[in-house]
This record gives C-alpha cells, sequence and structure tokens, in this order.
C-alpha cells in the first residue's frame, strides 16, 4: 500500500478513494429490504394479496400487482361503477358475507383478468343487465345467499346462465311467490311476460277540434281535422324527415263538424259536414294546388249533421250523414260520374248521433247509434242496392257513439253513453250480448284500435281523463291501462306514419293532442 501511494499522486490517489466509497454504497444498498408496498389501515397487505375489514369504501391505494382481494364486513352497501379499474391485474375478488344490496352497471369494467367472482352472503336482489360481460375470463362465480328477485330483471341472468362456460352454484329466488325457491338456472324464459306498452305525448296541435281523419294522397300521409273555432277544415301533411304534422291547408268552414276526405278514382274530395251555413264538397285540383267547391248537400235533408262515413259496396262508392235535428233524416250518398248524389233517406226525426260501416261475412252493415232510441242495425240488400233495417241492438237504449272490432273469430260492438255506463257486446250469431260496462259518465267518443299485436280501447270524457283499456284475450275484456289527459276529446284516431305508431286526440276545449304508441322492454 505504502508502494502505491509513492506511485500515485495526491490527485490519483483521491479518485481511487471515492471510486471505493461508491462501490461500498452500492453493496449496502443491494442488501437493504425492498420497500412495503401501501397498504390502508383497514387491510393486510402482501405485493399481490389484500385482506380488508370494515372498509368504507373500496380502498384506492392498494399495490397495482395486487391479484386477490378480499372485502369482509363492508361498512358500505353500494358498489359503484369503475370501483376496480384500478386493479387491472385481478384475477380473485371475494366481496361475500357483505351487506352489498346495489351493483353498479359498470362496476367490474377493467377486469379482464378476473377468474373468481363471489358475491354470497348480500342482500342483492337483482343485477345490472350484462353486468358480467366484461369478464372475459371468468371461470366461477358465487351468487348464492342472495334474496333474488325473479322478475324481468333478472330474465337476462337465465339467458346467460344458459349460455355461459363459468361454473355457477345453483342459486334460488326469493320472489316473486310464483318462483320462490325456484333455481334461477332453471326459470323458463318463456314464463317472463317482460314486454309492455306506453302512450306518450309526441306532439302538441295548439288548436281545438272534433274531429280527425288520415288519409293517403299521391303517397303522401296527410291528416283532416274539423275545427269550428277556427272556421276550418285544416289540412295537415305528415313530414317524414321532421317527423312531424305540419301545416298544409284550410278549407274555409264556419261550423264544420266532420271534414271527411275520400280519395275516389285517384281524385281526393273532402266532404265538409256543418251544423250551419249548409255542408258542401270540396274537390283538391293538383293543377291549382288549390281545394275548390265541388256541390252542396241538400240543406234540407240534412240540418244538423253530427257524423259521416265512407266506404265502398261493390266498386262503387258512398259516403252516409248522420243528422242530429228532429227534422232531419240520416242520409246515403253515392258517386256517379263527376259528383256525389242522393241516394237514401236512412233514418228520420231520431237525433242520430254516430255511424259505422261493417263489412263482415260478404254481407255490408250499417249501425247507426241515436241519443234518444237504441242503436239501428241496417243490412245492405244486393237486390234493391239499399240498406234495409235489420233490427235493434237493444241491450243499450240510447248511444253517443258505436264502433266495432274483431277479436279472433269473435265481432263486437263498442258503445259510448253520456249518462250511464259505456258497453261491450259480443254477436252470438242471431243477437249480441253484452260481455263488459265501462264507467263513462261524460262519454262522446270511443274508440278502438289495433297497434301491432296491442288492442286497445279509448273511452273519452267531458268530465274526466280519457280512459285507455287494453284487451285482456284470457278474460275477453278490456282492462284499465293508462289515464291521458285530454279535454273533452270529441273523436280518437289511430293513425300510423312511418315507424311511429300516432293516437290523435281532437278535443272540444282544449289542445289537440298526438300520442306515440312505444313499446318497453322491461327486462332492459
Amino acid at each position: 500500500m505504502a508502494g502505491l501511494r509513492a506511485k500515485l499522486g495526491p490527485g490519483r490517489r483521491l479518485l481511487v478513494l471515492s471510486t471505493l466509497g461508491f462501490c461500498l454504497m452500492l453493496q449496502a444498498s443491494a442488501k437493504r429490504p425492498p420497500k412495503t408496498p401501501p397498504c390502508p389501515p383497514s387491510c393486510s397487505c402482501t405485493r399481490d394479496t389484500a385482506f380488508c375489514v370494515d372498509s368504507k369504501a373500496v380502498p384506492k391505494n392498494l399495490p397495482s400487482e395486487v391479484i386477490s382481494l378480499t372485502l369482509v364486513n363492508a361498512a358500505f352497501s353500494e358498489i359503484q361503477d369503475g370501483a376496480f379499474s384500478h386493479l387491472p391485474l385481478l384475477q380473485f375478488l371475494l366481496l361475500n358475507s357483505n351487506k352489498f344490496t346495489l351493483i353498479g352497471d359498470n362496476a367490474f369494467t377493467g377486469l379482464s383478468h378476473l377468474q373468481y367472482l363471489s358475491l354470497a352472503n348480500n342482500n342483492l336482489q337483482t343485477l345490472p343487465r350484462d353486468i358480467f360481460r366484461p369478464l372475459d375470463i371468468l371461470s366461477d362465480l358465487d351468487l348464492r345467499g342472495n334474496a333474488l328477485n325473479c322478475d324481468c330483471k333478472v330474465k337476462w341472468l337465465v339467458e346467460w346462465l344458459a349460455h355461459t362456460n363459468t361454473t355457477v352454484a345453483p342459486i334460488y329466488c326469493a320472489s316473486p311467490p310464483r318462483f320462490q325457491e325456484h333455481k334461477v338456472q332453471d326459470l323458463p324464459l318463456r314464463e317472463f311476460d317482460c314486454i309492455t306498452t306506453d302512450f306518450v305525448l309526441y306532439q302538441t296541435l295548439a288548436f281545438p277540434a272534433v274531429s280527425a281523419e288520415p288519409f293517403l294522397y299521391s303517397s303522401d300521409l296527410y291528416l283532416a281535422l274539423a275545427q269550428p273555432g277556427a272556421s276550418a277544415c285544416t289540412i295537415l301533411k305528415w313530414d317524414y324527415v321532421e317527423r312531424q304534422l305540419q301545416d298544409y291547408d284550410r278549407i274555409p268552414a264556419p261550423s264544420a263538424v266532420h271534414c271527411k276526405p275520400m280519395v275516389v278514382d285517384g281524385q281526393l274530395y273532402v266532404v265538409v259536414a256543418q251544423l250551419f251555413g249548409g255542408s258542401y264538397i270540396y274537390h283538391w285540383d293538383p293543377n291549382t294546388t288549390r281545394f275548390t267547391k265541388l256541390q252542396d248537400i241538400d240543406p234540407q235533408r240534412v240540418r244538423k249533421p253530427n257524423d259521416l262515413e265512407a266506404f265502398r259496396i261493390d266498386g262503387d262508392w258512398y259516403f252516409a250523414v248522420a243528422d242530429s235535428s228532429k227534422a232531419g233524416a240520416t242520409s246515403l250518398y253515392r258517386w256517379h260520374q263527376n259528383g256525389f248524389y242522393s241516394h237514401q233517406a236512412l233514418h228520420a226525426w231520431h237525433r242520430d248521433t254516430d255511424l259505422e260501416f261493417v263489412d263482415g261475412e260478404g254481407k255490408p252493415r250499417l249501425i247507426v247509434s241515436s241519443s234518444s232510441q237504441a242503436p239501428v242495425i241496417y243490412q245492405w240488400s244486393r237486390t234493391q242496392k239499399q240498406f234495409v233495417a235489420q233490427g235493434e241492438v237493444t241491450q243499450v237504449p240510447d248511444a253517443q257513439a258505436v264502433k266495432h272490432f274483431r277479436a279472433g273469430r269473435d265481432s263486437y260492438l263498442c258503445l259510448s253513453r253520456y249518462i250511464g255506463d259505456s258497453k261491450i257486446l259480443r254477436w252470438e250469431g242471431t243477437r249480441f250480448s253484452e260481455v263488459q260496462a265501462l264507467p263513462s259518465r261524460g262519454s262522446l267518443a270511443l274508440q278502438p284500435f289495433l297497434v301491432g299485436g296491442h288492442r286497445y280501447l279509448a273511452l273519452g270524457s267531458d268530465f274526466s281523463f280519457t280512459q285507455i283499456y287494453q284487451w285482456d284475450e284470457g278474460r275477453q275484456k278490456f282492462v284499465r291501462f293508462q289515464e291521458l289527459a285530454v279535454q273533452a276529446p270529441r273523436a280518437f284516431c289511430y293513425m300510423p306514419a312511418g315507424d311511429a305508431q300516432l293516437l290523435l286526440a281532437p278535443s272540444f276545449k282544449g289542445q289537440t293532442l298526438v300520442y306515440r304508441h312505444v313499446v318497453v322492454d322491461l327486462s332492459a
């Protein structure tokens, strides 16, 4: 060493000593134990495991290398979205024996390595749809010990259990009573009735109206509305881009009660029925793009019209007008070459209120309702080319409106009454029999209609909300379905418009409302 010092100068000796000192420091640091990873006070941790008791939330300051996490007696009840996203390497997650009641839709997002998940013995009654979808390699799942409510919200789980490769211990339903103690894996999907419907307000037309008639002309969809307050028959056109009814044209009509569009041989006509000032027929001129008056309707025959019905019999076009005056007569008109001509006086002196054309079994019939007597049924005579009185609907002493529908092989009549219950009658081959009475004080309008496979009845009132009933196929009756806030409706009209299924409710006292029929999947 002395020789080395002699050979090295002072500067060289300092450099060697510094190098030796640095090497000794490296050796010392290499012998130190590794730094302990962070661990919350409520947990016991190793480099890749964590066991937590009484935690107030999912611990966030855990080592990112953790592959196994256990939570016991957690002091919170909801597992929120992304609760474990800070532990991307997690393979085992044990959440059993806690008090969890809710799990966020995306609670397990980011756990692509998770293989074992235990949610046993919690207070879970349902699970978010597709909650296990992000868990690509999940091999074991334990859901035992939860009070699952096996309603539509669990239908997806039944479907998933039928197709997953994950091993799932048997789980049982706690409710509803018909499924109690049934194994979830064994529930038949057909037992879940999860499709329901609803009518939601779609468009508001800021004016009263008393009738609504949709029609197609030149491949476009229109709507004719009688607006006595605006002294017009208003024509609206459906805008397929904006998906709304838009103003199109108006026909002067100071006291309109009904505007009936008819397309005959490609030509558009509108029959305008008025309480005062006479009734008229207008023709649409495509060259001038205007409605022009075509002819008058005899004011001595039709004095106080209340309803119009248009139909075809054996290729000929007709329309009938219900007259509600003491001195007038419900009358039938027939199209011939260039106009409509009086064809038959049907029913005089009876204050008729509504008409319904029924073409069933090859026997055209016209039913006339009246505020002063029972509805009368007329049947078309092909020999006489006229309607012949066939009988009365004696079960109802008077009716404001009459409509019909078919369900299966049976034919039904719906009759609304202003005083007393409205009636549903079924045709029994030789007579009608009552199958249902519906409370309907103040009712002037009702309408059965079919949307897809769903049959409804809209029943209005001047004193309460409009009631929507749905047909129960098993009971063969209407059951109350929904209330609509329509003031004093005078008609109901179903109008399909592209993929929108619409119900229009013209109101005598308020705005005309347009509702859309929507289908709701309760299992979604």
